[in-house]
């Protein structure tokens, strides 16, 4: 199949954006990727917009209605359906904190879930945000069900996850904690440094330990003092570290996503962190099991007692609004799909080149999204 577009942004390094571009794909493979007229007539030739690599979500809690933690196989079917609307076309889905015996029997059950899913985004995996947390940057998750990572409850949910743990979000600065880095990032586990009070030497111990990302920079975690540069302040300035934001201008200002794209370029991947509620109409729903509410003005929606808990954020927006905010449209574009791609060592995924994946989003001039494919098949438009 052959497409041509008015825009095609690659996301590689130095690739920029291609006026006008062309695509080729064959057997779910992209076969050719090049700037100017196409090479013969275009299977699909698309008038408007810009044609960019399938988006990467590493921080899904839910979407439509489901909270992926009940681990049910018709919502995780339904989310996995219905993510390619907002371009997305691979996920992670994430489970907040819960005991670990619980979170044990989860990762058991999406297990069996996500290799019966079949069509649609792509389940890259699962990020267990937790229970490894600070107490004192709880957040939206339960004080009650944070813990330590003791070698056993880490044997535990390694051995309960197999294959299917991809990425564990903790605090380094607990007890055990940077053993618990190590032990990870040897059993192939991503590691994110999140819902942290460390200091910045303790966030670097867990970089030089394996650690290589933060979880939702400046939300839930020490931030930038001018003497004490903390978690914000290791973050954006630690070469080996890749830092989620959610760019939906309410966990994070316009000005802070700015500081952001300029203090760590190459370094910021896009996540939406949604629950339940992205997608529906303002209303009581779940994250994690706990009630959230989506306010009716558009904001972000809150636990009862006003915390911030996750997003209603679709990733097509947040690439519009890290443009909004004046990241470049192909780097905007490489920050929700190769970089986050390459972070969880999926370099098949996320970039427009000849032998990855033809996972492929079709963005409007709005840089909504009006078509997506999977492995080169059109699952939505």
């Amino acid at each position: 199949m052959l497409i041509a577009a008015p825009r095609v942004i690659p996301g590689l390094p130095g690739t920029g954006v291609l006026e006008p571009g062309y695509l080729t794909m064959h057997g779910g493979v992209i076969t050719e990727v090049g700037q100017g007229p196409p090479p013969g007539p275009p299977d699909l030739a698309l008038g408007a917009g810009t044609l960019v690599p399938g988006l990467v979500d590493l921080q899904v809690n839910g979407y439509y209605g489901v909270d992926l933690a009940d681990c049910d196989p018709g919502g995780w079917a339904l989310v996995a359906r219905r993510l390619p609307e907002t371009g997305t076309t691979a996920f992670l889905p994430t489970f907040i904190t819960a005991p670990v015996a619980t979170l044990a029997t989860e990762l058991r059950s999406a297990a069996k879930i996500a290799s019966a899913v079949t069509t649609g985004a792509r389940i890259l995996g699962v990020h267990l945000e937790g229970p490894f947390l600070s107490p004192a940057r709880a957040g939206a998750h339960r004080r009650d069900w944070i813990v330590p990572p003791s070698p056993e409850a880490l044997a535990g949910l390694l051995d309960a996850g197999g294959d299917l743990l991809r990425l564990v979000t903790l605090a380094p600065e607990a007890e055990g904690g940077l053993a618990a880095v190590a032990a990870l990032t040897a059993a192939g586990v991503g590691v994110s440094v999140g819902h942290s009070d460390a200091t910045a030497a303790q966030v670097a111990a867990a970089a030089a330990a394996g650690a290589r990302m933060v979880t939702h920079l400046f939300n839930a975690q020490r931030g930038l003092h001018h003497r004490e540069p903390g978690v914000v302040g290791q973050a954006l300035t630690d070469h080996r570290l890749t830092s989620g934001l959610i760019v939906d201008l309410s966990h994070v200002s316009a000005a802070g996503c700015a500081i952001a794209f300029a203090a760590a370029p190459g370094r910021i991947c896009l996540v939406t962190d949604a629950a339940a509620c992205a997608g529906m109409p303002p209303g009581r729903y779940l994250l994690g099991g706990q009630p959230v509410e989506l306010p009716p003005d558009g904001s972000a929606p809150v636990r009862p007692g006003g915390t911030l808990a996750g997003s209603a954020l679709r990733m097509d927006q947040a690439v519009a609004n890290a443009v909004a905010v004046g990241l470049g449209p192909a780097e905007a574009v490489a920050a929700a799909t190769r970089i986050p791609a390459d972070l969880i060592g999926r370099p098949g995924l996320g970039r427009l080149a000849a032998g990855a994946a033809a996972d492929l989003a079709w963005l409007g001039d709005d840089l909504r999204a009006r078509a997506t494919w999977v492995g080169g098949e059109q699952v939505y438009g």
